[in-house]
């Protein structure tokens, strides 16, 4: 399965309108996406709830992975909004 591994650039990492971007850019995605944090708990990634759930702060890494015909395109796309202060956008 591939992935990434990214640190997470949003000043204040992926709470409200960070997190929100992200799993709308993993929903549009054509494959289902996960996002794990350094802790080891996972998510889908589409689910705000769920990124939200994570706790994820400003410098943290975590790991994005996805599955199908498109998982690269999809996790090189997700991927660059991590590595984005989507607070700054």
């Amino acid at each position: 399965m591939p992935e990434r591994t990214v640190t997470v650039a949003s000043s204040v990492g992926l709470h409200a309108r960070p997190a929100s971007l992200f799993s709308q850019a993993a929903a549009k995605a054509a494959v289902p996406v996960t996002l794990t944090s350094a802790a080891g708990k996972s998510v889908n990634a589409a689910s705000i709830l769920g990124v939200l759930s994570l706790g994820i702060g400003h410098g943290e890494v975590v790991t994005i992975s996805a599955e199908g015909d498109d998982a690269e395109s999809a996790l090189d796309d997700l991927a660059e909004l991590l590595n984005t202060d989507l607070d700054k956008e």
